[in-house]
């Protein structure tokens, strides 16, 4: 069997990295490996940094957060900062502080939304849990408290529609978001849950589920309390705390009759941080690829946009800032004024998913930009600065992709409806370093299950690599005084 192109190597390199990322933490936990991987030393922001030019370095914020950077060789303190923007977080439900939910002989799943999802699409979808436990583990003095990941595979819950002959108005059924969208997680009739929840062996996906007197039972479900106990090799009442969200249980897929789309939850942003994370990888591998820049290459993974940004991890925050703060003064301590200078020779690609032209509501997008599939990155301008692009930024990226023949597309929303944002304007404003707002197209976005094209993760993923190889050399080509 012939070796797979490097583009469906690209491509299902995604899909296995959409798999591993049900959550923004499982999703930098999955850039975390590979990064390491690829040669890159993890650094702590509580601790002194011990920088080399032609190194490669990164760190995580609240493990939802990730900033990686790679120092050119011939980099000098003021020299400018290439990087590329995505966020790690998707609308989704996530669990309420007291999750426990008993009625109609049901156990329920007390949820709150997060972003702002198409939420009939989450209803009689196979749905479960990931996130991450906070557990003690120890006794005494040698007692300490732990993060841990976890993700239990199979579908444990559903959020039932309501059949169409109690509610002739089905068509029209606009969600209750308080009332409706509480997941089923089992029933009490006859008692079988108190009897199965004591039983020394019951087993869920191959580990066993353990009694226990201690849990927090009034808080939540003891059923859910021994599967992510058991997921997490610890007892119920080692978890002290945790921040977990439903999920889709049905895998990311290539689709379509000539197998041209992706079908999967969180294309929106995950695909985007998989191009500019792979990108940034494969643009640093090599032994010379850093040799001849002059600069420092960076990507950087924020969560919370979907809630607009304003958390300590959030591209609101002075995560990133800190970052060239640091990496600058590093290597020139005694001059402050290096890092305004660096600002200004900086340049940040904002990467969001784009919306597609949707066949069946062609009359969504306004006449001379609507983004199609296959149709390669879209770069985004708003008036009104919901996106941070302008003509100056618009011109390298199309710059880049013209010398690649890579296809670039132009979008801009209707006057008559409202706009969305980014990370773009949030970092532009809080920096100053000159951004373009750009994402491949889409379609179904904030759904449940999102679609997007093979091919425009390709095109992606090259324009990605290409910016970070060469805009040391094309910028200082650019005689436009900022």
């Amino acid at each position: 069997m012939a070796a797979p192109c490097k583009g469906e190597t690209v491509v299902n390199d995604l899909i296995d990295f959409l798999n591993a990322s049900p959550t923004a933490f499982h999703a930098v936990d999955e850039a975390k490996k590979r990064l390491k991987e690829a040669g890159f030393e993890q650094v702590s922001e509580r601790e002194d940094w011990n920088l080399e030019s032609g190194k490669k370095y990164f760190f995580t914020r609240n493990y939802s957060t990730i900033v990686a950077f790679a120092i050119g060789k011939k980099y000098v303190a003021g020299n400018g900062f290439h990087i590329v923007g995505a966020h790690t977080d998707s609308p989704c439900l996530k669990l309420k502080p007291v999750s426990k939910v008993a009625k109609g002989g049901y156990l329920e799943i007390g949820v709150q939304t997060y972003g702002s999802g198409l939420w009939h699409t989450w209803f009689d979808r196979d749905l479960t849990i990931a996130g991450r436990l906070m557990i003690k583990e120890g006794k005494d003095n040698s007692l300490s408290y732990l993060h841990r990941l976890v993700r239990i595979e199979e579908p444990i819950m559903r959020i039932p529609n309501l059949a169409i002959h109690l509610d002739r108005n089905a068509d029209g059924f606009k969600v209750n978001t308080h009332s409706h969208l509480v997941p089923v997680l089992a029933t009490t009739i006859k008692g079988e849950l108190q009897k199965v929840a004591s039983q020394d062996s019951l087993v869920s996906n191959g580990k066993e589920l353990k009694e226990t007197s201690n849990a927090d039972t009034n808080k939540h479900h003891l059923i859910l309390l021994q599967l992510l106990a058991a997921q997490a090799c610890c007892e119920p009442d080692e978890i002290c705390d945790f921040e977990l969200q439903v999920c889709d249980a049905q895998a990311s897929i290539i689709g379509g009759a000539m197998k041209e789309f992706i079908f999967s939850g969180r294309l929106d942003n995950l695909c985007m941080s998989f191009c500019s994370l792979k990108a940034f990888i494969d643009s640093t591998s090599s032994e010379s690829c850093l040799d001849n820049e002059t600069g420092v290459r960076m990507v950087a993974l924020f969560d919370h946009e979907e809630v607009g940004s304003n958390s300590a991890q959030g591209a609101g925050s002075p995560a990133m800032l800190d970052a060239l703060s640091r990496i600058t003064d590093f290597f020139s301590p005694s001059d402050s004024k290096l890092l305004e200078k660096a600002i200004q020779r900086s340049f940040l690609v904002s990467a969001d998913m784009a919306h597609a032209l949707h066949p069946n509501y062609m009359d969504k997008h306004e006449e001379n930009h609507q983004p199609k599939l296959h149709g390669g990155l879209v770069v985004k301008h708003n008036a009104n600065q919901r996106y941070a692009t302008n003509a100056v930024t618009s011109f390298i990226f199309r710059e880049i992709a013209k010398r690649h023949n890579l296809p670039i597309q132009d979008f801009v929303v209707r006057n008559d409806m409202p706009c969305g944002s980014t990370i773009g304007p949030i970092l532009a404003s809080g920096t100053g370093i000159r951004t373009v707002d750009v994402g491949a197209p889409q379609l179904s976005m904030h759904s449940i299950r999102e679609m997007c094209a093979v091919d425009d993760v390709r095109h992606s993923y090259e324009h990605f690599k290409a910016y970070y190889e060469e805009f040391s050399q094309l910028d200082a080509k650019i005689t436009v005084d900022f």
